[in-house]
């Protein structure tokens, strides 16, 4: 087995990686980090840690990276994480096991279960829906991944960090006939990275691309979509609510302002456990979502793709 590891300033989470990365209890599998151009102490981290193959590179982002990193592997099973990521110790035997059925295997993802995690905090889940692919931890048969050709680095993004090469990567494996599964047990838990209100408003501007996406993938529609055209339960509910609310004050009636009784429900289910906190997460909670209806509105503008 390979596990590829690309990085870009992980510096401070790196170490932690690549300690538990060591801690596998399966053994014959080889580490590679591809360092893509860090500008802090990530190659060294990776030097004095000894337990991986330090490969350095230009910054070209996390798909030529991985693709980098494959290449100079050797393993039959390809298995790929994050840098800010800490594999259990099973991770790999059970991403082998999950593997005896399929040809690419998605494994769960959780936040790490040490942290305080705050509600602006960023983090990363992933549950039993396999549609995303998500490389926090995929685990792929090697001749599958040669057959489609890699990771491709196909959407130009101008906000924040490359996406999508993953999810790209997972459908065209299915689209070629692989076997997909998901495993619970092969678990990753990601680090939890503080981040302010405005941080996490700013974010969901991020969703501009999604049309993007299912405009390649049409599949996501019944695979991921809310009711194929919404990108979540909570982006229907909160453009029920807007709608509702604008027709209410349109027609000075209160009526019609009852269609955002779903959106305050989920809104107040979500903020009640923060207590003090609670007025200023709401506040920013109806801000990104905000945020969000205008980017998803935006894309599909521009990309011709219905989202919302």
């Amino acid at each position: 087995m390979s596990v590829i590891v690309p990085a870009w300033n992980a510096e401070a989470t790196i170490g932690r990686t690549l300690e538990s990365l060591a801690g596998q209890d399966l053994s014959a599998y080889e580490v590679i980090v591809v360092d893509d151009g860090s500008e802090d102490r990530t190659a060294a981290e990776v030097e004095r840690s000894g337990a991986a193959r330090l490969i350095r590179g230009d910054h070209r982002g996390p798909a030529a990276a991985r693709n980098r990193g494959v290449g100079a592997s050797r393993g039959g099973i390809l298995a790929f994480t994050d840098a800010d990521c800490f594999p259990t110790a099973g991770w790999l035997r059970e991403g082998v096991a999950a593997l005896a059925d399929a040809d690419i295997v998605q494994g769960a993802v959780r936040p790490d279960p040490t942290a305080v995690r705050g509600p602006f905090d960023r983090t990363v889940w992933v549950d039993g829906r396999v549609a995303l692919y998500e490389t926090a931890n995929l685990l792929v048969r090697r001749p599958l991944f040669e057959r489609v050709g890699g990771f491709e680095d196909w959407l130009s993004v101008g906000l924040g960090k490359p996406l999508a090469e993953d999810v790209w990567l997972g459908w065209r494996a299915r689209r070629a006939g692989a076997r997909v599964a998901y495993s619970e047990a092969a678990l990753v838990h990601h680090a939890v990275i503080p981040r302010g209100p405005l941080a996490y408003v700013g974010e969901r501007a991020r969703v501009a691309y999604f049309p993007d996406i299912v405009a390649r993938i049409p599949e996501l529609r019944d695979e991921l979509l809310f009711a194929r055209w919404f990108l979540n339960r909570r982006t229907a509910a909160f453009d029920l609510a807007a709608v509702g609310t604008g027709v209410a004050g349109l027609r000075r009636s209160r009526w019609p302002a009852l269609a955002a009784l779903p959106y305050a429900a989920m809104l107040t289910g979500g903020v009640r456990g923060w207590r003090r906190r609670a007025p200023l997460v709401a506040a920013a909670e109806v801000a990104a979502d905000a945020i969000g209806a205008t980017a998803l509105l935006v894309g599909s503008l521009r990309r011709r793709t219905v989202v919302l």
